[in-house]
């Protein structure tokens, strides 16, 4: 995660972070391992010294398709519909959620630790961002976007930017990157998959 589709650099519409009440910024937390919480909210302008993603997949038409690919993105169904397991403090994405993303069984599991930065539950646009923890293998922040385009497009949308913290993902080098682009259309293909109810969430 910090880790037909096509990877796009177009700019998109900026979900503004939701804030608490009688701030100016989205949750703090002192256990966010990067300074640029929140950036996936303006997509065209990433912070620079991170790699950058973005990756889209259209996943269908209609209005009951983008509400069924929001519910799926913001319910953790997509993660899961990976064979990911989303141990999350909530059932539904809302900025300060904390949330472990694990692979493996048992005493093999290995979990990342994120934190919710922000949530958007719209007419025509519906996700989540998380960033990282101290203790993930990367740096980062990641958003997870379903929008409704006026033709009745539906589309999802992965914003990242990421760097190495721990020095396996430094000896990784150029590997990371291409890994989070394949899990990045995987999450896409779950998405579809799950909206046009081929999947159980």
């Amino acid at each position: 995660m910090i880790h037909p589709s096509h990877t796009t650099g177009r700019n998109q519409t900026p979900c503004p972070p939701r804030t608490p009440r009688g701030t100016g910024r989205p949750p703090a937390s002192p256990s966010f391992s990067y300074p640029d919480v929140g950036a996936t909210a303006f997509p065209g302008a990433l912070p620079s010294g991170y790699d950058h993603l973005r990756h889209r997949t259209l996943v269908g038409r209609g209005g009951d398709v983008f509400r069924a690919a929001g519910t799926a993105v913001t319910t953790w169904g997509m993660h899961r519909a990976t064979g990911a397991r989303v141990h999350a403090e909530a059932d539904r994405a809302a900025p300060g959620v904390r949330l472990r993303v694990a692979a493996g069984l048992g005493r093999l599991e290995y979990a990342v630790p994120c934190r919710v930065v922000w949530a958007a539950y719209g007419e025509d646009r519906t996700g989540l961002a998380y960033g990282t923890l101290e203790g993930h293998p990367e740096s980062g922040e990641e958003s997870f976007v379903v929008t409704l385009d006026p033709d009745g497009s539906v589309w999802f949308t992965v914003t990242a930017f990421s760097r190495p913290a721990r020095w396996y993902t430094r000896l990784a080098g150029p590997a990371v990157p291409v890994l989070q682009r394949w899990y990045a259309r995987r999450l896409g293909r779950a998405v579809r998959r799950l909206a046009q109810g081929r999947d159980a969430a």
